[in-house]
This record gives C-alpha cells, structure tokens and sequence, in this order.
C-alpha cells in the first residue's frame, strides 16, 4: 500500500522540480488513478470531513480563506469537487493566485481576484505565495513607507512572487525587480497577514 501511494505521489508531483506537467488533462490522468485507488479510504475521510468548522480546512487544518497560487500552465476548475463534474473555468496564467475557500478530500474550492473558479485538484495548487497587481502602474518602492525612493512600476494584472510582507506592506519581485508594494495595490495576501 506504502509503495503504491509513493508511487501515486510521485505521478502527481512529477520527476523533479525540473520537470513541469505538460498539461492538465495529463495531470488529471494521474489524479484519477490516485483517486481509484483512494476509494478504501474514503469513509474515513467522510468522517474527517464532519468534524470541521467554517475558519479551518478539514483537510488540512489550514485557515480558511487562504491563499495559494496555480503551480502549472493551466487548472481545471470543476463544478464539485471529483473528476466526474464538469469543467467550469481553466484557470491559464502560471503562478496565478487563488482564494481557498473550502476543501474536501484532495479538492480544494478556488477562487480567483474577480470570484470566478471552482474545485481544483490539490496536485495543481502551490503554497508559493504569489499576488496580482490591481492598480495601474503600481508602485515598487526601496522601503515600506510612502516616502521611499520609487524603483521600479508594474502595470495592472502583473502576477508578482511574494518575498515578505508586513501589515501594510509586501515586498514583491517581478522579472528581477524587487520592492515594496502596498497591500492596497495587491490581490492574494490577508488585509493584515505578515509573510516572512
């Protein structure tokens, strides 16, 4: 059993970091396989499933909502959470990022900046922290305070990696630029969330 969820865990992963899937529909190829062979395990899943609250994943015990970004070049988004439900969006941008708002089982319910989405497959979700750019020329500053120095401007709907942020402020890098953006310019991270 230990063999075959190594073996589950690896088609879903990949070979490496070096090697990304080539589409969805081969990872949901993959998610379906590990999916059958979860099938023994899913009344104890259910029950998990009873036993959680509005603000904490069952799954995970993570919080919801959370954060989390696509991890490949496109995500299916299904209607409820299983391969048998209909595809409803596909998500296409790499590195997107996504609002948790519900899991269930290896589905997590997904929603992007303007609340279009639906289950996606855990296997195609990231915790790299990523955020959208939603003012226009937004601005990259040296310090988190509105007097430093401007060192660089990304324009609206530019995906950033998130370094670090503060309450007010992220520091974000874009194409090799790095710097402080206020929160009120992003999507994809808490109003007072602090990521180190």
């Amino acid at each position: 059993m230990a063999a075959r969820w190594g073996l589950i865990a690896a088609m879903l992963i990949g070979a490496g970091p070096g090697h990304a899937q080539d589409s969805a529909q081969d990872t949901e190829a993959a998610i379906e396989t590990a999916v059958a062979g979860a099938s023994a395990d899913a009344p104890a899943a259910a029950r998990k499933q009873k036993e959680c609250s509005p603000d904490i994943g069952c799954v995970t015990n993570l919080p919801l909502p959370r954060y989390v970004s696509l991890k490949g070049e496109e995500g299916n988004a299904r209607r409820g959470p299983g391969l048998t439900h209909r595809i409803d969006w596909v998500f296409t941008r790499p590195g997107m990022p996504l609002k948790v708002t519900a899991e269930y089982e290896n589905w997590r319910r997904v929603e992007d900046q303007d609340g279009a989405g639906g289950w996606v497959h855990y296997a195609l979700l990231s915790g790299v922290r990523s955020v959208l750019i939603t003012t226009d020329m937004a601005e990259f500053r040296d310090a988190p305070r509105m007097d430093a120095r401007v060192i660089a401007q990304a324009e609206l709907g530019v995906v950033a990696r998130v370094l670090e942020c503060r309450p007010d402020w992220c520091r974000i890098s874009v194409s090799g630029e790095r710097g402080w953006v206020a929160k009120t310019a992003l999507w994809g991270v808490g109003e007072a969330e602090v990521i180190d």
